[in-house]
Parts: structure tokens; C-alpha cells; sequence
């Protein structure tokens, strides 16, 4: 006998999954990865939504409210985030996919 009782024995299971965390550039919300939108700066210099989260370069991540992406797209957050300007056009590509995903005026935290 060990001399430890049964009953303070740790009891073995299932691990918990490991969920990333990620951070709104914009809003500074944090939540699971999967729940933002990735912009992505290729080692090339491009800057572009990257839908699957696993393009190669530098990343910042958007959450699902439209007012983040309308500051993003005008103000320089993305631009801090990613090291580089980004363009005019590229801007104009975020709000295009933000008007199309997401709601305006829905900044109601679930």
C-alpha cells in the first residue's frame, strides 16, 4: 500500500480539446479562432482574406461585427497588424465580403 486512500486518487478521462484563441485587431474581443476572419499579408507583400485561416504569412483576424470591419477598412489597424500599407482596393474588398457575411448594425455579442 502506497498509503493514499482511493478516494483522492485523480480520476482519468478525456482531455479537454485545446481551442486557439485569437484577438480582434480592431475591437481587442478575444474568442476561439474559428469565430474570426483572417486577413493575411503573403510573404509576395499581397494582403488578402484568407478564408481557410491557413495561408502562409502574416495574419490579423477580424471578428463577425460590421463596425470592425468598417473602422478596419478605414482606419490602420490592419496596417499595424500586418506591417504594410494596405491598399485602396483591398479596403474596398473588405467592406464588398463584410457586407456580404455580416450583418449591419448587428453588433450584439452572442
Amino acid at each position: 500500500m502506497t498509503g493514499t486512500p482511493a478516494s483522492s486518487r485523480r480520476q482519468k478521462g478525456p482531455r479537454p480539446k485545446h481551442v486557439p484563441m485569437r484577438t480582434c485587431v480592431v475591437c481587442r474581443e478575444s474568442d476561439a479562432k474559428r469565430a474570426y476572419v483572417r486577413i493575411v499579408r503573403s510573404p509576395e507583400g499581397q494582403v488578402q482574406i484568407d478564408r481557410t485561416g491557413k495561408r502562409n504569412g502574416r495574419g490579423a483576424y477580424l471578428c463577425a461585427r460590421f463596425a470592425c470591419w468598417e473602422r478596419a477598412a478605414a482606419g490602420n489597424a490592419l496596417d499595424r497588424a500586418l506591417h504594410v500599407e494596405v491598399p485602396a482596393d483591398v479596403r474596398e474588398t473588405l467592406l464588398v465580403y463584410a457586407d456580404q457575411h455580416f450583418r449591419r448594425g448587428d453588433d450584439t455579442t452572442d
